[in-house]
């Protein structure tokens, strides 16, 4: 007869057993934005459904088993071909009127990283840094030597004009004329970062930098460390902004080392960074994060941060103002 408690026990238990593992997904289109009063209707429901639209991609993703790395590149590539982000099509142009390009990604299990900076000729540079990690014995490389890489793993490659669009074309010329750069110009860096089925994270982010760059100027989003970061025993990062200050700060991987050797919270680590020591120091972004439990943060210390995500227990949010939403249990949201 004292079996049956035996099997009653584990039949309680067994849901447990059985559950599926967590996942999450974060994302963010940059930092930085248009204040809510220069924003039309139409812009920002033009916002929120690529944002939602790339969320549910990613998440539906990794509920079918999807490894991290594949699904960073593949919610990246489509942020990468939409006009409303600084990150592939829809790109700021140089001061020379041209387009330079970066992108990084970044592996939690091993620290595998790989990054292209100021690529002129590759359609997705998410694709081209991922191809540095897997098929180079590098980290990161630049300028025209990243371009004919990426020609050589047959990535598709564009005529520069590509990436170009009307809206950054008048962001140019008023660059030019006041050398004061736009608000919707500023911080359109593009960034994901997951945890998978198998306990995994993965970061990337990818940008055309600031309107009217001079002199091969490179910011934080290629730069492991400063703008990315992914570390199993930590977090997984991707950092929109001021990127001279993310590099100094090195902001990606100051987060997780929070985490890591003062054992604390993500928001709260995320939190510290961004209003604390960017703050202090004079620069504007943010950061979308996640952990290996699934915790999510999205803290920013602009006006708002282009973001989405769903954490490890199933809580979406798809905001783009500093007030909106309201922070569900489970999920950092911190402006």
């Amino acid at each position: 007869m004292a079996r049956y408690p035996i099997v009653l026990l584990f039949c309680l238990l067994l849901p447990g057993v059985l559950q599926a593992a967590p996942v999450a997904i974060a994302l963010h289109g940059g930092a930085g934005t248009l204040t809510r009063d220069k924003m039309t209707t139409e812009q920002e429901l033009a916002y929120l459904q690529i944002l939602d639209t790339a969320v549910e991609l990613g998440h539906a993703r990794l509920q079918a088993g999807a490894r991290g790395a594949e699904v960073v590149r593949e919610v990246i590539r489509l942020m990468e071909d939409s006009p409303l982000f600084n990150a592939g099509f829809g790109a700021v142009f140089t001061w020379d009127g041209r387009h330079e390009l970066d992108a990084s990604i970044m592996l939690g299990e091993s620290l595998r990283a790989g990054a292209v900076a100021g690529v002129t000729r590759v359609k997705n540079p998410i694709e081209a840094a991922y191809a540095v990690m897997e098929a180079s014995p590098h980290v990161l490389l630049s300028g025209s030597g990243a371009d004919a890489f990426a020609e050589g793993q047959g990535l598709d490659l564009v005529d520069n004009q590509y990436f170009s669009t009307p809206e950054r074309t008048r962001a140019l010329e008023r660059y030019r004329a006041t050398q004061v750069e736009s608000e919707s110009a500023k911080f359109g860096t593009v960034g994901v970062v997951v945890l998978d089925a198998e306990g995994n994270l993965a970061a990337g982010t990818s940008t055309g930098g600031m309107t009217g760059k001079r002199w091969g100027r490179i910011g934080d989003s290629p730069l492991i460390g400063s703008g990315t970061y992914a570390d199993n025993s930590s977090c997984a990062v991707s950092a929109t902004g001021h990127g001279e200050f993310f590099i100094r700060w090195q902001v990606a991987s100051d987060i997780c080392a929070r985490v890591k050797y003062q054992k604390v919270y993500l928001q709260a680590a995320a939190t510290h960074v961004i209003h604390q020591e960017l703050t202090q120091a004079g620069g504007d972004g943010g950061v979308v994060a996640v952990d290996p439990r699934g915790n999510v943060a999205m803290v920013f210390n602009t006006e708002g941060m282009y973001r989405a995500s769903v954490n490890g227990v199933g809580e979406k949010v798809v905001a783009i103002f500093r007030d909106e939403p309201a922070t569900g249990s489970g999920v950092a949201d911190d402006g």
